[in-house]
């Protein structure tokens, strides 16, 4: 064997050597970035969960704001439900004008009956026929109030928005105005049109500031 020889062996040993010293420290190198990497994602998920945590926590205490407030919106309709359509007043109920027209009283006081007993479908239906009997009655005001009333006990909310906003613009200056704007607010709620039911209840701040309504207007406002 030639000294070339032996130079060339003790080269490709060396050589052989430090790729074998080598080899461990690269994977090595390649170990930690990957442990970097895992921690790192870890961290991430576990602030992503702590985050939907949070969105989960504020969406459920909205949820429960928005269940008070139509449980209060229902309460106030079931308030305004008492002042029944009495048609000479009793109680606490606000006095109904009298008509001259017996029929005509008579056909609104047997809606207002279907009313009374809770039979709101009955009475939507009596409601809306006195109206288109009676367009220009003393008692229209009220008609149109109760059969939107009517509606919104009965689930139709679409049709009670319809009703209780042409109470508003036909008789703005209406006593039952503000009321009729908060079930539409309250109809617009159970539509889940949140929208619509902020700028009802600012309309009825804006439109009718010293009306009860508007008190109530304020503090639903508060939960919306």
């Amino acid at each position: 064997m030639t000294a070339s020889t032996h130079r060339l062996h003790a080269l490709t040993a060396a050589t052989l050597l430090a790729l074998t010293l080598a080899a461990p420290a690269a994977q090595a190198f390649s170990d930690d970035e990957a442990r970097r990497a895992i921690l790192e994602l870890r961290t991430q998920i576990k602030q992503m969960n702590e985050q939907n945590q949070q969105a989960r926590l504020q969406l459920a205490d909205q949820m429960d704001l928005l269940h008070q407030e139509i449980a209060s919106l229902r309460g106030r309709i079931e308030e305004l439900s008492q002042r029944a359509p009495e048609a000479g007043g009793s109680g606490n109920a606000p006095q109904t004008p009298q008509t001259g027209d017996p029929q005509e009283q008579a056909a609104y006081e047997a809606a207002a009956d279907q009313y009374r007993n809770g039979r709101y479908k009955e009475a939507a239906a009596g409601f809306s026929t006195f109206i288109q009997s009676y367009p220009d009655s003393a008692l229209a005001g009220d008609a149109l109030f109760y059969l939107g009333s009517s509606q919104y006990a009965s689930k139709d909310f679409k049709n009670s928005i319809q009703t209780m906003l042409t109470l508003v613009k036909n008789r703005p200056d209406d006593p039952r105005a503000p009321d009729a704007l908060l079930v539409v607010a309250a109809d617009q709620i159970e539509l889940n049109d949140m929208k619509g039911a902020k700028a009802s209840l600012q309309r009825i701040i804006k439109d009718y500031p010293g009306s009860a309504s508007a008190e109530t207007a304020k503090s639903r406002l508060k939960l919306l």
